[in-house]
């Protein structure tokens, strides 16, 4: 019997690597959209983060989502990602 192998995937926010599974994916569609894909399986550019809140304020305060997509992101995309995940991680 073999054990598969875990993807891990690194946080935005705190840095630390993680199992795929345990964090959340924020994704750039093809029009340029920004959107939290709980599935992971949605197609575009993503970057993973933590389901806490605290990796959240710390991906948007060291500007890490706007490293990982080369861009820089409107405030009205974060106050969206927030509510979103809020809902998702109600903490």
């Amino acid at each position: 019997m073999s054990n598969r192998k875990i993807p891990m995937r690194k946080c935005v926010g705190c840095g630390e690597m993680k199992p795929k599974k345990e964090m959340i994916r924020v994704l750039r569609t093809a029009e340029e959209e920004f959107v939290l894909d709980a599935t992971g399986k949605k197609n575009g550019r993503g970057a993973y983060m933590c389901c806490s809140r605290e990796c959240f304020d710390r991906a948007v305060k060291s500007k890490g989502l706007e490293r990982s997509f080369k861009q820089s992101i409107p405030a009205d995309v974060y106050e969206r990602l927030e509510k979103e995940m809020s809902e998702i991680d109600p903490r």
